[in-house]
């Protein structure tokens, strides 16, 4: 399945190949043909078109796509140009702020966070709209955590940040000594002053790949 355009396409032919791969993908098709379903199918892999495998210098993990008209486009945390920034960035770049001295964005859209080789990974990359968590059980799980798996295994170090339960809850896949795990609460309004706040993930990640030997990617969007 020729999809990626970069590393990646390599990496995961295998995994396209798999019988629940091929079941995942009927459904979706019927999904989509039958529902609303974020992002739009070109948009489903935008994480891995963005990121080169080879360029992975931090992987920010989220849960599944914002469910609502217009948000999502296959980045974790991030929405399309324009679009109302969500609770959860705004309290990301609130701690941004605290910890670079980075003013906030005036955009949701974290796209040039992934030409910095900052991964924005969902576990589930679609959702039917309204309805959150509405793909959480169909298969993606399993791909994504072969692809978590997958970056564990770089010999470069490099940054997983797991914010909020479901995150860290992949924690377990991670055996790589070479990497750096920060986790800590989600920046969601419902937990953001729970420890999100205070918590300095982004100095941490640019130090660790500091003292690594590896330019730290550059947090600024605007």
């Amino acid at each position: 399945m020729d999809i990626f355009k970069n590393d990646w396409k390599e990496l995961l032919e295998d995994e396209f190949k798999q019988n629940y791969y091929k079941s995942l993908r009927s459904l979706l098709i019927e999904e989509y043909k039958n529902h609303q379903i974020f992002p739009k199918a070109e948009d489903i892999f935008n994480a891995f078109h963005y990121t080169a495998y080879k360029d992975i210098k931090v992987v920010i993990l989220g849960q599944d796509p914002y469910h609502n008209l217009g948000q999502a486009h296959g980045l974790a945390f991030s929405v399309q140009e324009g679009v109302k920034i969500p609770p959860s960035l705004l309290n990301i770049y609130k701690e941004l702020k605290d910890d670079l001295g980075i003013e906030e964005a005036h955009t949701g859209c974290l796209i040039p966070w992934t030409r910095e080789g900052i991964m924005l990974l969902n576990t589930t990359l679609t959702v039917r709209a309204h309805n959150p968590m509405s793909h959480s059980k169909i298969g993606w799980e399993i791909f994504t955590d072969h692809v978590i798996e997958l970056i564990d295994k770089k010999e470069e170090p490099l940054v997983f940040i797991l914010w909020g339960s479901h995150a860290r809850s992949k924690k377990k896949l991670l055996k790589n000594k070479n990497h750096l795990i920060i986790e800590g609460p989600h920046p969601s309004p419902l937990s953001a002053y729970r420890g999100f706040f205070g918590s300095r993930p982004f100095s941490k990640a640019n130090s660790f790949l500091e003292s690594k030997g590896v330019r730290p990617p550059s947090w600024r969007l605007d």
